[in-house]
């Protein structure tokens, strides 16, 4: 299961590294996406995500969640839960019934340490295309600015009238794809900070492993 989180916080990392604005269609879609991500009391999200590798001819699927407000979330797969409330980490493995604590670095523009960026550092290190509109979709691909990176190609599903994201995908030089394909993406909810905080007193069999 750690494998898939792994894959989940890849898959958000390269949402970070973002895109060339090369074409303003595309950029005039993302920027609306952006902004009404952004502004919202937080962006929470109902998933399936799938690992395909072609090279092992191995198809994986799990249901999963995250709620994001500003630079804290809650990420529920079902092995493990992380939460993060701006300044300290907290993975648990349900299984081992452990909890890890860290303190990602503010210096690190990641998913780890400020998931809002997800919404809105999107103007460099890839270029960006508008495959198809349809009246109710955007269908838009993403292409690394490296061609050494091991990403071939990203692509982004969002909902034409509610700016929603609807799906998100990325292919490797591996043979592996990975899809993320959204269930129930809501920008009302408007969580409690304590939300984003290990909650001990309900895990209180739980193993510390304290990294920071």
């Amino acid at each position: 299961m750690k494998r898939y989180l792994l894959l989940f916080l890849a898959l958000a990392a390269l949402a970070l590294n973002g895109i060339s604005q090369n074409d303003p269609n595309a950029i005039a879609v993302l920027d609306k996406f952006s902004a009404k991500a952004s502004s919202a009391s937080s962006v929470s999200m109902k998933f399936i995500l799938t690992n395909i590798d072609l090279v092992e001819n191995t198809r994986d699927s799990l249901a999963g969640s995250v709620i994001i407000n500003k630079d804290s979330y809650k990420l529920d797969l079902p092995n493990n839960i992380v939460w993060y409330n701006g300044e300290t980490s907290w993975s648990y493995l349900l299984a081992e019934q452990e909890v890890t604590i860290t303190r990602p670095s503010k210096k690190d523009n990641s998913f780890m340490s400020q998931p809002s960026l997800i919404f809105s550092i999107y103007k460099k290190g890839y270029k960006s295309r508008l495959i198809e509109e349809k009246p109710d979709s955007y269908l838009i691909d993403l292409y690394p600015a490296d061609i050494k990176s091991d990403i071939i190609r990203a692509r982004l599903l969002i909902e034409k009238q509610s700016l929603s994201l609807k799906s998100f995908e990325y292919k490797r030089r591996d043979g592996i794809s990975m899809i993320l394909k959204i269930q129930e993406y809501k920008l009302t909810e408007k969580p409690d900070p304590a939300a984003f905080v290990f909650p001990s007193a309900k895990y209180k069999e739980a193993e510390v492993v304290d990294m920071r």
